[in-house]
């Protein structure tokens, strides 16, 4: 009977399984802290085996910074920590499919990584602009100023700073690319194939933040640099230029298509080509009869002979020779055919059918332009959206709505089933314009958002109006904005999900003992009553289960006494588990006979080894499928 790890997964050890399968050859082994042996990647023989030229070293084009190694390793590092459910905090948590996470969005989406790799469809988030007053992350791989200034070299040979140290220089934005960096790359393995992330910053770090994308995603994903325009021009501002715009950088998969409803064309329908509505374009095109001397001809009607000569500098878009087949096929429109037409020359006939065969999902959609329409507000905008819901200025500079609105709609109009992540969702603007879109085009896109419970300062706003941190503003945002939105949906909008669960980043459900039992003694160990803090109730238990096991956190999932002990089960049969002690032989074969696809005991649930073999057999018997684990 397996142990369950009860830790996020080592993303380091992922990786080299990756390369493992690529280049078995490039496998090594290396010494760790400790001394122990630990696979390892031969990376000059991996560099080579990526080259068709000799490998030496030659210099490449390269975007680092002092602590960027350090960023890497930190994001792939396991961790030790759970997402403990709060129900209390909670709306609708029986039925809601949305969930509100409080903690680093770094050790949160390291948690998410089993239960939601490649099921984000749309990413979309507001980080710290790193303006000097915004970063409040604070990890444990930003390097110290000395280490920075060691590295980087800041002092000559008898001890003389270099050059002045101000927050203009490489540390200043090191530490804001350490923090971002591995973030991105926990995101990017969320993100569907034909997924989209959206980021916006402005001009101080939007240089940065393209170059940590073209690595994370690749060049090839980049999609767009997309202008906003957050206020009008004001006339207090440096040099006399005022800078109203910010950016929204835009990644996305292969498989991506940004589209909006609209762009149908008109259509004809006429007797003498029944159930076939058609369309005409332009029959011309702008190439010189030098360039394209067999277009440069004359058509002539074959009903009453009048002709249409082509022009030097603009020829037919078909040639002379191909024009007998597009006649017989019904394809040239000429001035006479129809009463309604008002065209002077021979025009091309597109039928419905063939618009559609060509577009495929894409048919009644049109692209998306890089200049936003001005529905999408400004900064004045996502303030007033705050105040209708507060009756103070509890949040600084939140977003429009309907700028989210319109992001969200862009990204999933084939899918209005789409789950949307925020990993920095401050007042949770995301969530309020998911709700809101749901309730226009009847979707049922699902929010995850992620928020640092930062501390609100006690002379702010938001302190005097009760909220101590930015968690509780953003969760009550949700609450009220549902409300709101239901009322003026009204029957519609009865079947809207505005509710979502709490979950909040804490340390381990497991003991130290659990990780480390060598560094017990037997006797000890013997005196233990469990391994599990006395503080952790069923339901942590049970959620961090379903974050190992991967399994969405938005499942249903219900209560059952068997044989007097609680028995919990996940969307019905995915997972079935009980952390009672002494769990009878007769409660384990009921659970058996219901034939779940997963089931956890607690380890202290039985007495001894035979016990846990005994377990094991009945499973064998009854549901041999199902597989079994202890924590």
């Amino acid at each position: 009977m397996k142990k369950m790890n009860m830790e996020s997964a080592n993303l380091t050890e992922q990786n080299i399984d990756r390369i493992a399968a690529l280049f078995p050859n490039v496998i090594t082994e290396a010494k760790d802290s400790e001394g122990k042996l630990k696979r390892a990647i031969n990376f000059d023989l991996l560099r080579q085996m990526l080259s068709e030229d000799v490998v030496e070293g030659d210099e490449c084009y390269d975007f680092t910074w002092v602590g960027k190694k350090q960023s890497i390793i930190e994001g792939n590092k396991p961790i030790r920590k759970t997402l403990r459910p709060c129900m209390e905090e909670s709306k609708d948590w029986e039925k809601t499919g949305n969930l509100y996470i409080e903690g680093d969005n770094l050790d949160v989406l390291k948690l998410l990584q089993g239960s939601y790799q490649n099921a984000i469809k749309m990413i979309y988030i507001d980080p710290p602009y790193n303006t000097g007053n915004d970063f409040i992350y604070r990890d444990n791989f930003a390097v110290s100023k000395e280490d920075y200034e060691e590295e980087l070299g800041m002092f000559d040979e008898e001890d003389n700073r270099l050059f002045k140290n101000n927050e203009s220089n490489g540390r200043f934005h090191s530490d804001w690319c350490s923090m971002m960096y591995p973030r991105l790359q926990l995101a990017r393995n969320l993100l569907k194939d034909d997924g989209v992330i959206f980021i916006s910053i402005d001009d101080n770090e939007v240089e940065n933040l393209r170059k940590i994308c073209d690595e994370v995603f690749g060049e090839s994903c980049f999609v767009a640099q997309i202008p906003w325009r957050k206020r009008t021009a004001k006339s207090d501002v440096p040099h006399g230029l005022s800078q109203d715009y910010e950016w929204i950088i835009c990644y996305a998969a292969p498989r991506f298509i940004a589209c909006l409803e609209g762009g149908t064309r008109k259509y004809f329908e006429t007797p003498d080509l029944p159930n076939k509505p058609w369309r005409i374009h332009d029959l011309t095109k702008q190439t010189s009869a030098s360039e394209r001397p067999n277009s440069y001809f004359t058509i002539v009607n074959p009903k009453n002979g009048e002709e249409f000569p082509a022009n030097l500098n603009r020829t037919w878009a078909i040639t002379e020779d191909t024009l007998p087949k597009y006649l017989m096929d019904n394809r040239i429109v000429f001035p006479e055919d129809y009463d309604f037409l008002n065209i002077t020359k021979p025009a091309f006939r597109y039928f419905k059918e063939d618009d559609e065969k060509k577009a495929g999902d894409m048919f009644g959609y049109i692209p998306v332009s890089t200049n936003l329409p001005a529905e999408v507000g400004m900064s004045q905008d996502g303030t007033k959206d705050f105040a209708k819901l507060f009756d103070s200025k509890a949040f600084s500079f939140p977003k429009p709505v309907d700028l989210l609105k319109y992001f969200i709609k862009v990204a999933t109009n084939f899918q209005k089933d789409a789950l949307i992540l925020d990993f920095f969702s401050g007042s949770a603007t995301t969530a309020h314009a998911v709700m809101r879109l749901n309730a226009e085009d009847e979707g049922n896109r699902k929010f995850i958002m992620v928020q640092l419970p930062e501390s609100c300062d006690e002379k702010s706003e938001a302190f005097n109006a009760g909220y101590k941190n930015i968690c509780e503003i953003g969760k009550e945002r949700i609450r009220r904005a549902g409300k709101k939105i239901k009322e003026e949906a009204g029957l519609n909008g009865q079947n809207l999900d505005t509710g979502f669960r709490v979950l909040k980043l804490d340390s381990t459900n497991m003991k130290d003992v659990y990780y480390s039992p060598a560094d017990y003694s037997q006797q000890l160990l013997l005196n233990m009553e469990s391994n599990i803090k006395e503080d952790r109730s069923d339901l942590d238990l049970l959620y961090g289960v379903m974050t190992e096991w991967c399994l969405p956190l938005s499942l249903s999932h219900s209560t059952k006494i068997i044989e007097a002990v609680k028995v919990h089960f996940v969307n019905d049969n995915d997972l079935v588990a009980c952390f009672d002690e002494n769990i009878s032989e007769t409660a384990i074969k009921d659970i058996a006979h219901r034939k779940p696809m997963r089931v956890v005991f607690r380890d202290s649930s039985f007495a001894n080894s035979p016990d846990k073999i005994n377990v094991s057999e009945i499973f064998k018997t009854i549901s041999p499928d199902t597989t079994i684990k202890v924590i």
